[in-house]
């Protein structure tokens, strides 16, 4: 378990930085942003392997079928990633599409992992998320963007979120988790 938490202080850590340091952050020019990325990808690196190595200590049990509950909210997961990306209909409605991404990322693995390495990484990164949301709120007033391409936009991010979540899935049939199954044990 203590990769995982360093992981996710390393990706907190990343990216808090620029919130609570912005000058030292910004005095470092292209340096502070590939520091950013290298810890970032560590965070990620450790994450990952910190999750895949813990105990399984059980929480709670997921209920029936949330499995389909998750599926449904990833589509809306991966679509907000891609918002920002190609300028659709809600990029010039919806701050933050990325982090939002994140936290229904977090809660729909929620509904299907009832142990402590779940809660650990999911519950972290979507406190990580709604914490960082407040901060560049705080930091920063909102301009909402006009130079989005409405329906062309969202016919992209929707194929592109389809064939992510295809990619997904493969992924996690092959580490031994089917997604469309219909529930988790």
């Amino acid at each position: 378990m203590i990769w995982l938490i360093l992981g996710l202080a390393l990706w907190m850590g990343a990216h808090f930085f620029k919130r609570f340091a912005p000058n030292m952050r910004a005095g470092m020019g292209d340096k502070g942003k590939l520091l950013v990325t290298v810890l970032s990808l560590a965070g990620i690196v450790l994450m990952v392997v910190g999750y895949r190595a813990a105990e399984w200590v059980s929480v709670y049990t997921p209920l029936p079928g949330m499995g389909h509950a998750n599926n449904s909210l990833m589509l809306v997961s991966l679509y907000l990633f891609g918002v920002g990306g190609t300028k659709g209909v809600l990029y010039p409605k919806i701050r933050h599409p990325m982090l939002w991404g994140v936290v229904i990322w977090a809660g729909a693995h929620l509904l299907v992992n009832g142990d402590q390495a779940s809660l650990v990484l999911f519950g972290g990164m979507a406190l990580w998320a709604l914490a960082e949301m407040v901060l560049i709120n705080r930091a920063e007033a909102w301009v909402a963007p006009t130079n989005g391409r409405g329906i062309k936009g969202d016919a992209m991010n929707l194929v592109g979120t389809v064939l992510l979540l295809g990619v997904i899935a493969l992924i996690h049939a092959w580490l031994g988790h089917p997604v469309f199954m219909g529930t988790y044990s």
